[in-house]
């Protein structure tokens, strides 16, 4: 039997581990869409994306459920049909375009605090990703798992520190922000094209046994996911508008506060979660593909598994050295909410439903 763990926050936290990402973890996302609201719009905005998230996880794990769908090959084929290959499309560049903020990401912050190449930070996060993935399933959920609780505890840190050393920089912030324009429109493009992570880790929901489960995980995934922005986006708050512009608004904000040790800690829960983010994504393409090969008899081998990861990885690395973190984030994200909100949002919330209210649940596949 998979336990209370594997069923209820595993998808939550292989969720956030996706959506993390380079911008998130930098900051970067967050002042792309949230901050340039103001602090207290801003915050509303995150308040959005995660009642988004945690609705269509509900729903996409139920389906995934109801139909047996533990890959998202699977997945798109029960729910679109023919049409399934335009979803393939669309992750294909979503894996693009968030590796190679990714890859930006790792390279600027070894560049920033150890002044390596920027290269360097790049290279380092490409081979562990790849060796992550080559392993599969246990490896990756293992990684889930334990890189979550750091990163929580880091978060949970930085939170504090900021509340006892900049008090009356947040409370100035938030009490001078006025809530107006279109601060739920950053909110509703944020989780557009960050939900795709939840089809992404389709694969650890093959845990779950039953509805509830599902709808339960789904639902907390949301509220995982979101959790650490909220306390970071407080801490950042402190030296808006300014911090809006960095291109690693963590690093601005850890350099004002002055505690080297910390700083460090912080750069390598940073560089931790670009590496769970980046084995989400990979893993998530290794077992559409595992699918593929499975229904023609074929295993997908680990070696397979590396060399695909390394492929992937080292085109989107070329991709960021073309265009940049900043401006990854600011175009390339946009483009694919719109995409993704026509190709799976739009059909899980209203085929999918039907189909989930209309179907026979499928026998339990939950290992443990």
């Amino acid at each position: 039997m998979a336990s209370r763990f594997q069923r209820f926050l595993l998808p939550g936290f292989a969720f956030k581990a996706v959506v993390i990402g380079g911008g998130y973890a930098t900051g970067r996302e967050l002042a792309e869409f949230f901050l340039g609201s103001g602090p207290l719009a801003g915050a509303l905005g995150m308040l959005v994306s995660m009642v988004c998230w945690s609705v269509l996880c509900a729903s996409t794990f139920l389906f995934a459920q109801v139909t047996g769908s533990h890959d998202f090959g699977t997945f798109f084929r029960t729910l679109l049909g023919r049409a399934a290959p335009l979803f393939d499309f669309a992750y294909t560049c979503f894996l693009l375009i968030a590796l190679s903020v990714f890859g930006a990401a790792a390279g600027e912050l070894g560049h920033a605090v150890l002044h390596w190449p920027v290269w360097a930070g790049t290279v380092l996060l490409v081979s562990s990703i790849a060796a992550v993935v080559t392993f599969g399933n246990r490896s990756v959920e293992a990684l889930f798992r334990y890189v979550t609780y750091f990163l929580y505890a880091v978060y949970v840190a930085l939170f504090v520190l900021c509340l006892f050393k900049f008090p009356a920089a947040i409370t100035r912030a938030f009490a001078g922000s006025v809530v107006g324009g279109s601060w739920w429109l950053g909110g509703m493009t944020y989780a557009g094209y960050n939900v795709i992570g939840a089809v992404a880790i389709l694969p650890v929901l093959r845990h779950s046994q039953s509805r509830r489960d599902a709808v339960i995980a789904g639902t907390l995934a949301g509220v995982l996911g979101m959790l650490p922005a909220l306390l970071f986006f407080v801490c950042m708050s402190a030296f808006y508008p300014g911090i809006a512009a960095a291109t690693l608004p963590a690093d601005y904000l850890l350099q004002r506060l002055d505690a080297p040790v910390f700083h460090l800690l912080f750069q390598c829960m940073i560089f931790a979660a670009l590496l769970e983010s980046g084995v989400g994504i990979v893993h998530g393409a290794n077992e559409r593909i595992a699918a593929v090969l499975n229904s023609r008899g074929v295993a997908l081998s680990r070696s397979h598994r590396l060399v695909i990861g390394v492929v992937l990885l080292v085109v989107s690395v070329w991709i960021a050295g073309q265009f940049g973190l900043v401006a990854l984030v600011a175009r390339g994200y946009r483009l694919l909410a719109v995409m993704i909100f026509l190709i799976y949002v739009v059909p899980i919330l209203t085929v999918g439903l039907w189909r989930i209210a209309h179907a026979r649940q499928q026998p339990s596949s939950a290992v443990a």
